[in-house]
């Protein structure tokens, strides 16, 4: 009888489950370690071909580009996305705050890159490679992680006072 009970009041029949997690919240528990293989996968897709130009018959990744002309767009790539990743290991306040502005600096620098290395010129269109997308791709999952951290953060002495005393934090 308390089968059926529980059956039609819409809780879980067998009882393996006392509440419903959305998977999406499920992804905090990993943040982390998708920020650093996206970061993996960000400095491979570094050394992959970002674009073909071939009325000069060569390819451009983030390391060459015909007589340094667009630079070497991968050192700030590298320390932006580092720093992303690696504040998600650091269990402080201000980092995780940090982390969402340089990885946002990371995301725009690399949609600057998109648009560079793949962009028109003189009436020729570049073929645009893996590694340039690639890229992109783990730039962005790079800071959409920063959004997710995992687990509690420390703060800092200071605000704990002020939650006990009740004033607001200013």
């Amino acid at each position: 009888a308390e089968l059926c009970k529980s059956f039609y009041s819409g809780s879980n029949p067998l009882g393996t489950s006392k509440r419903r997690k959305l998977r999406f919240f499920l992804m905090t528990r990993y943040s982390k370690w998708i920020s650093l293989l996206a970061f993996a996968l960000l400095v491979a897709a570094c050394f992959m071909p970002w674009a073909y130009y071939a009325d000069i018959d060569k390819y451009f990744n983030g390391f060459y580009s015909e007589k340094n002309i667009y630079g070497k767009p991968v050192k700030l790539l590298f320390v932006f996305s580092s720093f992303t990743t690696l504040s998600m290991f650091i269990n402080n306040l201000w980092f995780k705050r940090a982390a969402l502005l340089v990885g946002g600096l990371n995301v725009a620098y690399a949609i600057k890159n998109f648009l560079l290395f793949g962009s028109c010129y003189r009436g020729y269109c570049p073929e645009k490679e893996i590694g340039l997308y690639l890229m992109l791709i783990s730039s962005i999952v790079i800071f959409i992680m920063a959004f997710l951290p995992e687990g509690s953060i420390q703060r800092e002495e200071g605000e704990e006072r002020r939650e006990k005393r009740g004033n607001p934090t200013t």
